[in-house]
């Protein structure tokens, strides 16, 4: 009764309100697609065009990707297993963890997309639960990380990544009823790979997930982040995983997530990315539709584009998590008609799209080209180009 009471409230406020908002957002959406058609990514800039953005990294590591497509063309899982063994570095390896969990899922979706058949689940093993691999010889279907885990299962990196792995798949399909089964089954494999790595704050960062999605008590979340700020207490990707969890969309409010941002941002060292934190927090909470002119000209956001800025002006150039504060510059920057900036960013982070806010929608790449459209012919309309010159 309460969400059908919900539903005819959020009928006449539609009426009234939001359509003719929504209206307008596909209006500027059409504009912006043209403009995204119009623009040659290429023409004096250097842009990648749409079509060849990569949509699995939020900036260059190129000894992962060599790693990877050599695995993914042989189906070896050596290649990323060696190249994660010389990963020692928290943050890069983090970054490294998540990329390749989220390869072996879209490359387990593409085969499944293509018909292709379904293994018998594994079972307790550590390598299979509520996630099934397909047998067929010359397949890419990410086999070889169910390999990886079997033949090598004192192997870190392995637990790491199937973890995460894990984790993509349960949160792929939210209202599927293995959902649950496949959280707990990561949450598991956490275990086993903080008992392989003690040091190691990867898997403790993975777990964050888990808690938000199968909602842990404040008290057992709270204890959660305390092992992790043990090991790493400035990991800005370990930050970035437990927003979620303080945000309105998790077990929190909007509150919650300002303070945990504002605390982080406030205690931050030099050299850390801390400071941009309040900008994600700021985006967990945007309107969906948004019908307040000049939001992201707002003191608030102002505020914290000011201190992202400030962060990965700080920190160094090659620094893995750099580019995800970057992309979301791009996004406000924009919004804020800040177009001069906005190309800066751009400059670096272009070629990639495997960040927030791109990744939060279904086509990564068309979207940030829209975006990239924007900045570009803003940037032109208020003479750029001219002073370039």
């Amino acid at each position: 009764m309460e969400a059908l009471l919900v539903l005819i409230a959020l009928t006449a406020i539609f009426g009234v309100l939001i359509a003719p908002a929504m209206r307008r957002r596909r209006q500027r959406l059409q504009g912006v697609q043209g403009v995204a058609r119009a623009v040659d990514p290429g023409a004096g800039y250097g842009f990648v065009p749409t079509e060849q953005l990569d949509v699995r990294l939020p900036g260059p590591d190129h000894e992962f990707t060599e790693a990877l497509e050599e695995t993914q063309q042989t189906q070896d899982w050596q290649p990323v297993a060696r190249l994660l063994a010389l990963t020692d570095e928290w943050e890069l390896r983090w970054q490294r963890v998540q990329s390749l969990a989220g390869a072996a899922a879209m490359e387990l979706a593409n085969a499944r997309a293509l018909g292709a058949p379904e293994s018998p689940a594994a079972g307790k093993d550590g390598a299979g639960g509520g996630v099934s691999f397909s047998k067929e010889p010359g397949l890419r279907d990410a086999r070889w990380l169910r390999e990886w885990r079997v033949q090598q299962p004192g192997d870190p990196g392995g637990a790491q990544v199937y973890a995460q792995f894990l984790v993509w798949q349960a949160l792929a399909d939210p209202s599927s009823a293995d959902h649950r089964i496949i959280l707990e089954e990561a949450r598991t494999v956490c275990e086993d790979a903080v008992r392989l790595a003690p040091d190691d704050p990867t898997p403790h960062i993975t777990e964050l997930f888990v808690a938000r999605h199968l909602s842990y008590r404040r008290a057992d979340f709270e204890e959660l982040w305390a092992t992790l700020r043990r090991k790493a207490p400035h990991h800005m990707g370990a930050h970035l995983a437990a927003l979620p969890y303080w945000s309105e969309k998790g077990c929190g409010s909007r509150t919650d997530a300002d303070a945990f941002a504002q605390t982080a941002a406030a205690h931050a060292p030099e050299g850390t990315l801390l400071p941009a934190l309040p900008l994600f927090a700021v985006y967990a909470h945007l309107p969906d539709v948004n019908v307040v002119r000049g939001l992201y000209q707002s003191a608030e956001v102002e505020k914290a584009v000011e201190a992202a800025e400030y962060a990965v002006d700080q920190v160094e150039a090659d620094h893995p998590v750099r580019p995800h504060v970057l992309h979301l510059l791009v996004c406000f920057l924009v919004r804020a008609e800040r177009y001069g900036e906005a190309m800066d960013a751009l400059r670096v982070v272009d070629g990639y799209v495997g960040a927030m806010p791109w990744a939060d929608s279904g086509d990564p790449a068309s979207h940030y080209a829209a975006y990239r459209a924007l900045a570009v012919s803003g940037w032109e309309a208020t003479g750029g180009a001219r002073a370039q010159l």
